[in-house]
């Protein structure tokens, strides 16, 4: 089982390095912190965190708890893989699409651009469903009955975060956003 908690482990090397390395070159390019501290940002982040860690951790046990085989192993293992390039692929594609208006948060003393270009023309939050996709594909390939639990848990506070910006930006970019908002989903579909 500790392929699994190597695969995890080389996910977030990509995923989270990405993260990092967007956050510390706007961060040093604008001079202006680019995290709000908003307690929706706050409870995802640290929900975020727990999950990757607890994936990590069942990833690497020799007797795994809490599994519940629900695919054979193979097919589970291709899903899951499928899944994480998808999350990785979205989640550049989101840093990279955001360009100078990438943040972490509310900060509701700035004022950003309204990207409604590239991935962004698809999901109005391409970043957080890459995250969403992230989790199934850790519950998917350790096939682990707790993620599956805290998956929706994950759901409610990502999502939590993302009504907390949509107020910010409508606030910020007026009917511009609103007819974005009429246009584009909020996650993919929905």
């Amino acid at each position: 089982m500790g392929s699994a908690g190597l695969i995890i482990v080389i996910h977030q090397v990509f995923f989270q390095g990405m993260f990092f390395t967007k956050n510390i070159s706007l961060r040093r390019r604008l001079g202006v912190p680019i995290r709000g501290k908003n307690r929706e940002a706050v409870l995802s982040a640290g929900f975020i965190g727990l999950f990757i860690l607890l994936s990590i951790a069942f990833g690497f046990m020799d007797e795994p708890i809490a599994t519940v085989p629900v695919l054979p192993g193979s097919a589970s293992l291709a899903i899951a893989l499928a899944l994480l390039v998808v999350s990785v692929l979205l989640g550049a594609a989101s840093l990279v699409g955001l360009r100078d208006s990438w943040r972490v948060g509310v900060p509701e003393d700035q004022h950003t651009e309204l990207v409604e270009e590239g991935i962004y023309r698809f999901s109005r939050n391409p970043y957080f469903v890459s995250y969403l996709i992230m989790f199934a594909g850790y519950t998917l390939l350790l096939q682990n009955v707790i993620l599956l639990i805290l998956w929706p848990i994950g759901f409610a506070l990502v999502h939590s975060m993302v009504l907390k910006e949509e107020k910010h930006l409508a606030a910020l970019h007026g009917e511009r956003y609103l007819r974005y908002k009429k246009r584009v989903p909020r996650y993919i579909f929905v």
